[in-house]
């Protein structure tokens, strides 16, 4: 007669025996992951919308001076030689001597 031989595959456990009802950790995670999260998406909606408050205050702004460069130019010359916003800057001194390279 055969000897059956016994390894791992032969150990009894009581593993996939727990009662799901006993595991109410898994809820409590559960729960808090999910209360983590919120609180992320509750951060990013608060960073977007002070960033859609800032582009709409820019836009504002983009309006404002395109108001005022439109009635300078309606006006003609007469009125102002300088459009508003728009400041001419002298260029810089430049050398003579070319391109150099510090090291």
């Amino acid at each position: 007669m055969a000897v059956s031989s016994r390894g791992l595959k032969n150990i009894r456990t009581l593993s996939g025996r727990v009662d799901p009802s006993a595991l109410s950790y898994r809820g409590y995670m559960r729960i808090t992951c999910l209360e983590m999260e919120k609180v992320r998406r509750n951060a990013e909606r608060r960073s977007a919308a002070q960033r859609i408050e800032q582009i709409d205050a820019r836009v504002r702004e983009i309006d404002k001076e395109k108001k005022e460069l439109l009635e300078a130019i309606q006006a003609g010359p007469r009125v102002s030689a300088r459009l508003p916003g728009i400041d001419v800057k002298p260029s810089s001194y430049k050398r003579a001597a070319g391109f150099r390279i510090r090291y």
